[in-house]
């Protein structure tokens, strides 16, 4: 999994200093909603404590957990691709320390640095590769055919 060490460090000092300087320090309370599916994706964090889930609705059914994310990682890669809206949600699971970018402004940097965008753009899909892979496996255990329906 790509953490925040691994996202940033894909970046070269200089380049990790600009973005993280577009950052600020947020809290999350047990239990609190950090996006909703189908809202604007505006912004994303990188854990430094904590657990948030991924979770999805499943029409007839509740919201569904389908991945969680911990410290160091990449909460929400949305805010980088058009259209720019969530298709999970997110509350956090424990209380949550991150660092918060405001999404507009993350782009901006990335177009005026290349270098910086390509090596971010290669983080960030290494970090979908890996989410994918884990939300296909949870959804097999829902979903799949040996799956309890009292799971839903």
């Amino acid at each position: 999994m790509q953490t925040m060490s691994g996202l940033l460090g894909e970046l070269a000092p200089e380049q990790r200093e600009r973005l993280r300087a577009l950052g600020r320090e947020v809290a999350f309370e047990s239990g609190e909603r950090i996006f909703e599916e189908g809202a604007t994706a505006d912004r994303f964090w990188i854990l430094h404590t904590g657990t948030a889930t991924l979770d999805m609705h499943v029409p007839g059914h509740r919201t569904v957990v389908i991945d969680n994310v911990r410290h160091g990682e990449l909460l929400g890669w949305h805010w980088m691709f058009p259209p720019y809206v969530w298709t999970l949600g997110s509350e956090a699971a424990s209380p949550v320390r991150a660092l918060e970018f405001d999404a507009h402004s993350v782009r901006v940097l990335c177009d005026e640095d290349q270098g910086l965008g390509l090596a971010l753009t290669r983080a960030v899909a290494a970090v979908i590769g890996e989410r994918l892979h884990r939300s296909r496996t949870r959804l097999i255990d829902l979903f799949g055919p040996y799956a309890p329906h009292s799971r839903i």
